[in-house]
This record gives structure tokens, sequence and C-alpha cells, in this order.
């Protein structure tokens, strides 16, 4: 089973066909979705597909490109927003230098306040990072005590290990499928236990579905250009990147096919 750990599910991208998008996910043999809120109204839109749908769960956060907004309320909604079984980790959070859609000096304190409650909550952080790559490891360094996923993985070699040495995640999604992509070697060197998966949806569509929307059932591809890299089949890939996700999302991705699969792998499947 294939976990989809990035989905902008609650976009409005998926308004019109939500039902027939996850009956694909399904089709294609997807375990788990995590649907991410990187605003409030986004946040409280996943939680509630996540109460109404087995199979998904939340995040809540504020993207940089919003963390202009950021001020003691939004600060109060997310504390409170953490305490929901349904959120299962805190973000998207992080850093954006090439759009700077927010200042700099806010996105930071936006993103410090955010890994301050990763940790205190006990979830990991989904971090963003654009052209940052300096500041955003600075940042993982003040925060020892919480774990973060580097979604969506394109920044530069010195991130990536800085990362894995402090012992994050690193995830992947359809753009390791892009003629363009030419970071196969760095991919191989993040720890089998810390490679992840996503779709990033509705963005980043893989080949070959590439310039259209992107959505969950389409992971499938980029765990198979992952698969290629890794030199691994595409059911390995699956089962190590289902099983790293439980590992860091925890008890609370709680579908029980799911851990079923998981559990039935042995300790050397897992890492």
């Amino acid at each position: 089973m294939l976990v989809d750990t990035h989905c902008h599910l609650a976009d409005p991208a998926y308004e019109a066909d939500r039902d027939a998008v996850l009956a694909r996910a399904g089709t294609a043999g997807l375990g788990h979705i995590v649907a991410i809120g990187e605003t409030p109204e986004r946040a409280e839109a996943a939680v509630a597909l996540a109460r109404s749908t087995p199979g998904i769960s939340a995040s809540a956060g504020l993207h940089p490109h919003d963390a202009r907004h950021w001020s003691e309320d939004r600060a109060r909604w997310l504390e409170a927003a953490a305490t929901w079984s349904e959120v299962v980790a805190i973000g998207e959070t992080g850093l954006d230098y090439h759009y700077d859609f927010s200042p700099r000096d806010i996105q930071r304190t936006a993103f410090e306040a955010q890994m301050d409650l990763a940790a205190r909550s006990g979830r990991p952080a989904i971090i963003h990072a654009r052209e940052a790559d300096d500041d955003v490891l600075s940042v993982l360094r003040n925060h020892p005590r919480t774990t973060a996923i580097l979604h969506s993985y394109s920044s530069g070699p010195d991130l990536c290990r800085g990362a894995i040495a402090l012992g994050h995640y690193l995830s992947w999604s359809g753009m390791i499928t892009f003629r363009n992509w030419t970071h196969d070697a760095l991919i191989r060197e993040v720890p089998r236990d810390r490679l992840l998966v996503e779709t990033d949806g509705p963005y980043l569509a893989p080949v070959p579905m590439r310039g259209k929307r992107n959505e969950p059932a389409y992971v499938k591809h980029t765990a198979e250009r992952l698969a290629q890299v890794m030199g691994w089949t595409p059911e390995e890939c699956a089962a190590r990147t289902a099983a790293n996700a439980v590992r860091v999302f925890g008890s609370r991705i709680n579908d029980s096919r799911l851990t079923a699969h998981v559990s039935r792998l042995t300790p050397n499947d897992s890492i």
C-alpha cells in the first residue's frame, strides 16, 4: 500500500470531483493520504475530510507564502488545532525566498514558532524550502526535538545532508520523474528509513501525467521512479515508504488496512 504524505486535498481544484479522486486513489492501491492544511481555512477543510473519510489524515500550519498573516490569534488557533486527533503534522511551514510573498523575517518567525509547536505536540513538521537552504538548516538545528519532513525535495546537497544528520525525513514528488531531474545520486544518499513519497497535488503531476492536475492515484508513478533509483521493486518501494510514513506520523495514521500491511513487514523490510 502506498501513502501519499502530502496532498492539498482540500484545494478547490478537487471540489468538483473529490469523491472520484478518492475512488481512483483506492483503485491505485493507496493506504493513506495526508491532506495538507497550509492555512487555517484549508486545515479546517482537511480535518473535515479526515473526519468523514477513512484513510485520510490532516496537517495544520501556515505556509511561508502566508506568513505575513502570522499573529497571536493565528498562533492560538494553531495551538488548538494541534490537539485535534485528525492532525498528524504541523505545517506546511518553512521558508520561500524565491517568491518572497511574505517578508523573510516574518517567514522565519512563523517557521520557528511552528517548529516549536511541533516538538511540544509530538508531531512532525512539514517543511517547504525554496532558495533558502542555509536558513532552513539553521532553523532545523535550532529545534533538535522536532522531527521534520522536507517535502517535495528539490534543494541542494548541503540541506539534504544536514537534514539526514539531524534525523529528518525527505519526501519526493513527481519532480523526480521529470526529464530535467538530475539528482538521483542525492536520493541514494538518504537512509532507506527516511524516504517518503508524495504528490503535492494538485501540483507537480508526474510523468506520464505531467500537465494534468495531480491527484493521489498518481503517486504510484513517483514511487515507481523512486524504486528504479533505489534498485527496488515497486512493491518493495511501497512497503518501505509506507512503513516510513507510519514511523514518522505514528499511531495517528488510523487506518487498519495500512497498519495491518505494515505489521506484516519483517524488521529488515522496514529499514
